[in-house]
């Protein structure tokens, strides 16, 4: 076979098509025009899995129709081709029609917290640091064995978190069977949703690069609000009118915000190191 060398060659052999254009949209991600008129995004997997793991939570979000994700267009080992999407402005309507698609998108639930999209790699990523999927059934116990230590770990042997802080952490995991609310079945999680993940259109968002595997439904919401996103307050809205949150939810942001920051401090240095902390003393207070 030929090997595939840049995401020109990639794009034109799982699509069938010559190219006619490219332009990079940022570092191992490529926009590609057809001759078709059809325009792809290349993207080279940055790691073993990571394509993989890509490809799978794409078609597992997708599969309920909930959301629109971008279709798979073509991929292998290393190489992944999917339609373009987004390119507008967040609306009222697009906001309110995300929120109404994560209600439902979530509601399509998973076989466990941690359970891997079907056919999807145990060992998957977040962003670009690596993510384990060991399916759990106790909730506070598998997001602080498998989503919150695994980091303070390997932050703590980077020398990115200290001791008193690596207590404040271990305390906030301690205190998250008396916090967590009440008991509610694994959801479908996209994973990894922060604002540059949405990309919107006038009538509708698309979500790209999932981290998905089974979680808790307010870590997908308490990310989005993590980093900032346009609208927050109508596609909270609609969330709630199609599957309200527990009481006391607002409360939990920052035991759910707890993953993403110290994946955060892992990837970016002690410059999150300080969120991840303020999140932990907020845990339970």
């Amino acid at each position: 076979m030929t090997l595939v060398s840049t995401p020109a060659e990639a794009a034109a052999r799982m699509t069938g098509r010559a190219v006619v254009e490219q332009k990079s949209l940022a570092k191992g991600v490529t926009e590609v025009l057809l001759d078709s008129g059809d325009t792809v995004v290349v993207k080279r997997g940055h790691a073993r899995n990571a394509t993989s793991a890509e490809v799978a939570g794409l078609r597992w979000l997708g599969e309920p129709g909930a959301v629109r994700v971008p279709e798979v267009r073509g991929h292998d080992d290393e190489w992944l081709v999917t339609e373009l999407v987004g390119g507008g402005r967040p609306t009222h309507h697009a906001a309110e029609r995300l929120g109404r698609g994560l209600a439902a998108l979530h509601a399509a639930g998973a076989p466990a917290f941690g359970a891997p999209p079907p056919d999807g790699p145990v060992d998957a990523w977040i962003g670009l640091a690596p993510m384990t999927n060991t399916p759990g059934e106790d909730w506070p116990r598998w997001y602080t064995e498998h989503r919150v230590l695994p980091y303070v770990r390997r932050a703590v042997d980077e020398g990115t978190l200290n001791a008193d802080e690596t207590a404040v952490i271990e305390q906030a995991c301690a205190r998250l069977p008396e916090v967590a609310g009440p008991a509610e079945p694994p959801a479908r999680l996209h994973g990894d949703l922060w604002n540059g993940n949405v990309l919107w259109g006038a009538v509708e968002a698309s979500l790209i690069d999932p981290a998905a595997h089974g979680g808790h439904r307010e870590t997908d919401l308490a990310m989005l609000r993590l980093f900032g996103c346009p609208l927050l307050d109508r596609v909270l809205a609609a969330y709630q009118e199609v599957a309200p949150l527990t009481d006391g939810w607002t409360g939990r942001v920052g035991a759910h915000q707890l993953f993403p920051l110290l994946v955060h401090t892992v990837l970016f240095g002690r410059s999150y190191a300080g969120q991840a902390v303020a999140a932990a003393r907020a845990v339970g207070r």
